[in-house]
């Protein structure tokens, strides 16, 4: 059995779909380490790094809305490759000695309702994912604390000290029930469960990924991901007539948002170099986020060799050892 490494045909090869799958997880490692450099100088890019999750959920939810709905069926990743999502009917059609049947591939256009799940599959999937990576660090830094150090809630009294199980026990009665939160109890049962449940979660998506990519490079299934097999999809190469029918459609579709503009002739011109605008950054948003993201690491690189060059210490060269001395005659 051959491995796809080539060129050749519309199926793309396993390099080219494993780059394209790590590219929205590598886009942000380098944003949130250019702001984290940017934090530096400017401490309110901070505020962005508290809700990373959500700023990069947002971006990608607009990136993504926008790659679909004007880049012939694409993520926004997978059209930076050239590659074009594909809806997938199977249909028996007859082989050459029309003696038996066997199984055809034909596929189609994207469905609204496949669109729509594209989006969640692409963006809110992988945000809950790293919700609950946050919530399961958390719980496994707190029980791992706990295991140390011990419980402090259940040593400590009121005052502070360590106490027994009767002082314990007294305090807790002190207490009233009142003031312990219902909501605070099921956000620490639900953290609970997380941290019991989120392990299996991790290793089953692991393993179906693998099983998935391993399949895709013995070229014995379609499907990449499990994702893309419950949304019957396939990853193809786009053609060069695809492509052209592609910017044909991106400028009817804009060229009827013009038209629908209402109002007076300056409010119209307003609104038209306002969609300009979000047209351009829509369309060098591909580009332009990985030019942006080039361009402060290297200013970064650049900044810090010049901070180390100048904190560096000066070393001199040795002095040259005295002259021997002479001997008067």
């Amino acid at each position: 059995m051959l491995f796809q490494v080539g060129g050749l045909g519309t199926r793309p090869t396993f390099f080219e779909m494993a780059a394209a799958q790590q590219l929205p997880s590598s886009l942000r490692s380098a944003l949130t380490y250019s702001l984290g450099v940017l934090a530096l100088r400017r401490p309110f890019i901070h505020k962005i790094l508290d809700y990373e999750d959500e700023f990069f959920a947002l971006l990608m939810l607009v990136l993504e809305t926008h790659s679909l709905r004007t880049s012939a069926d694409a993520s926004f990743a997978e059209s930076l490759y050239g590659l074009r999502r594909r809806g997938v009917k199977f249909k028996a059609k007859r082989s050459t000695l029309m003696t038996e049947l066997n199984d055809g591939i034909h596929h189609v256009g994207l469905r609204r309702r496949q669109k729509i799940l594209s989006v969640v599959f692409l963006v809110v999937l992988p945000y809950m994912k790293s919700k609950l990576q946050n919530i399961y660090n958390k719980e496994r830094e707190a029980t791992l604390q706990a295991s140390l150090w011990g419980d402090n809630e259940d040593n400590l009294d009121d005052s502070g000290f360590v106490g027994g199980s009767g002082s314990s026990s007294v305090s807790r009665n002190l207490i009233p029930h009142g003031d312990t939160s219902i909501t605070a109890i099921w956000l620490k049962r639900l953290r609970k469960t997380v941290f019991s449940c989120y392990p299996w979660l991790h290793a089953g998506n692991e393993g179906f990924s693998f099983a998935y990519q391993l399949l895709y490079l013995l070229d014995a299934t379609g499907f990449y991901s499990l994702g893309l097999h419950a949304l019957g999809m396939h990853v193809c190469r786009a053609t060069g007539q695809e492509l052209m029918d592609t910017s044909s459609r991106v400028s009817k579709i804009r060229s009827r948002e013009r038209e629908r503009l209402r109002g007076s002739p300056w409010l119209k011109a307003l609104q038209g170099g306002l969609l300009t605008c979000a047209y351009a950054v829509l369309d060098y948003a591909q580009t332009g986020i990985i030019a942006a993201v080039f361009f402060f690491k290297m200013m970064e690189w650049w900044y810090q060799s010049a901070e180390e060059r100048m904190s560096a210490p000066t070393v001199y060269p040795p002095p040259p050892p005295p002259p021997p001395p002479k001997v008067s005659r």
